[in-house]
């Protein structure tokens, strides 16, 4: 599967310098997820920690408040828009609406 990181125009990939910012076990947990989804493609997905956010915006919760927010966009296609720390029982509007519009932006 190719993994499509979401990048701004400098070039900044937002959701590799959020794991990469994790202390060690959280990161390491981080990158995990990432090797599955390049191995096994969307089968990862099936014991992955995943939930439907909104339409086609889902996300992979990790090691306790991690989340990253994706798209399917085919079965050889996913894009990772946006990660972060829970900080209440569900996702923040805020961080839902980023990146819901970084979906609408691929």
């Amino acid at each position: 599967m190719q993994i499509h990181s979401y990048k701004t125009a400098a070039g900044k990939d937002l959701v590799i310098d959020y794991i990469e910012n994790l202390p060690i076990k959280e990161k390491a947990e981080g990158y995990y997820i990432i090797e599955q989804l390049e191995k096994e493609g969307s089968a990862a997905l099936e014991y992955l920690d995943t939930r439907q956010i909104r339409g086609k915006l889902w996300e992979i919760k990790f090691f306790r408040q991690n989340r990253i927010f994706y798209v399917l966009q085919d079965q050889d296609n996913i894009y990772l828009l946006h990660a972060c720390k829970k900080q209440k029982d569900r996702a923040e509007r805020h961080e839902v609406e980023k990146a819901l519009a970084r979906a609408k932006e691929i």
